[in-house]
C-alpha cells in the first residue's frame, strides 16, 4: 500500500457543521494546509454560488463533491419530478463552484410504502433522467451506497455491488458520468467489498473515499461515527484496495458526530484528522 499523502486529505464540511459556516470551513481548511473540501448545497446556497467559488479559488481548494442529489422515490409523479428537477439544479450548482461530482443519496421507501423493488426502480429512472444533463455539463454523478440499516429511510442502494450494477445498466462499460463513492462507515461490513472496489476501478468509477470509523455500539445510527482509529474498521485495508483499483482522488473525512466531534473546536478536530490520517490510514 502507498504511504499516506497529506495532499490527498480532504474534509467534509459536515465534520465541523455545528461550529463553522462554509466561509469558516474554507478558511480553516486552508489554514491547516488541506487541499480539498466537500460541501453541502444548503451551505453553498446560504453563502451564494459566486462567493463560494471566489473563496474556494482564493484558498486553492478543490471540491471532491457537492452534496447532494436525492432522495428520489416518492408516491406521486409530481414529487418524483420535483426531486429530479432539484438534482438537475444540483448539477448546475456543482459546475458553478467547480466541484468534481454531485453526490447522490438516493432515498429510501416512500412514505407508507413497502415496495422496495418499486423504490429502486424509481431511483434507476431518476438517475437515467439526470444523465443527459450531467453528460452535457461534464459533471459526474457519484452514487453512495449506504449501510442496510438505512434502507427504509435514506438509501435503497445498500451495497457497492448494487451501485456497480446500476452503473452497468445505465452506462455500461464506459461509466463516464456515473460512478461510486465508498464510505468506510457504510460499506466496511460487506464481504464483497474488495471485489466490488476492484470492479469499480476497472471501469473508472471510483469517485471518492470517505474516512470514518464504526464504534462497537453506536449511540445513534447516523450521528455517532467514530474518528479514524477509534473503532473497528480496518481502514488501511480498504484504502489499499482503493489504491490497487487505481483511485487517485481525495480521502475525505466525514464525521456525523453529534455528541463528540461536533462539540469540539474545529481547529482541534482538523489537527486530529491529520494525525489519524498519517498514523491510522
Amino acid at each position: 500500500m502507498k504511504p499516506t499523502n497529506p495532499a490527498r486529505l480532504a474534509l467534509n464540511t459536515v465534520t465541523v457543521k455545528e461550529r463553522w459556516n462554509l466561509r469558516q470551513a474554507i478558511e480553516g481548511c486552508a489554514r491547516h494546509g488541506l487541499r480539498g473540501l466537500a460541501v453541502w448545497r444548503e451551505d453553498v446556497n446560504a453563502l451564494g454560488l459566486a462567493e463560494t467559488k471566489k473563496l474556494l479559488d482564493e484558498h486553492r481548494l478543490a471540491v471532491p463533491a457537492l452534496i447532494r442529489g436525492g432522495p428520489f422515490p416518492a408516491i406521486d409523479a409530481a414529487a418524483r419530478k420535483a426531486a429530479i428537477d432539484d438534482a438537475l439544479r444540483g448539477i448546475d450548482e456543482a459546475v458553478a463552484i467547480g466541484a468534481q461530482s454531485l453526490l447522490l443519496v438516493v432515498g429510501g421507501l416512500p412514505a407508507g410504502s413497502r415496495d422496495l423493488a418499486g423504490a429502486r426502480a424509481m431511483v434507476r429512472d431518476a438517475i437515467a433522467a439526470m444523465l443527459p444533463h450531467a453528460r452535457a455539463a461534464g459533471m459526474k454523478l457519484a452514487l453512495e451506497p449506504l449501510h442496510p440499516m438505512f434502507c427504509a429511510d435514506k438509501s435503497v442502494i445498500t451495497s457497492l455491488e448494487q451501485a456497480n450494477d446500476l452503473c452497468d445498466e445505465l452506462e455500461g462499460d464506459s461509466s463516464a458520468n456515473l460512478g461510486v463513492v465508498i464510505d468506510a462507515y457504510q460499506t466496511w461490513w460487506d464481504p464483497m467489498l474488495e471485489r466490488e472496489i476492484l470492479r469499480a476501478g476497472r471501469h473508472g468509477r471510483l469517485l471518492g473515499l470517505h474516512l470514518d470509523d464504526w464504534h462497537l455500539a453506536p449511540a445513534h445510527m447516523s450521528l455517532d461515527r467514530g474518528m479514524m482509529g477509534d473503532g473497528v474498521i480496518n481502514l488501511p485495508v480498504i484504502r489499499g484496495w482503493m489504491d490497487e483499483a487505481g483511485f487517485t482522488g481525495f480521502h475525505e473525512v466525514e464525521l456525523f458526530s453529534a455528541n463528540t466531534w461536533w462539540k469540539r473546536d474545529p481547529d482541534e478536530v482538523i489537527e486530529i484528522c491529520k494525525q489519524r490520517y498519517a498514523t491510522v490510514c
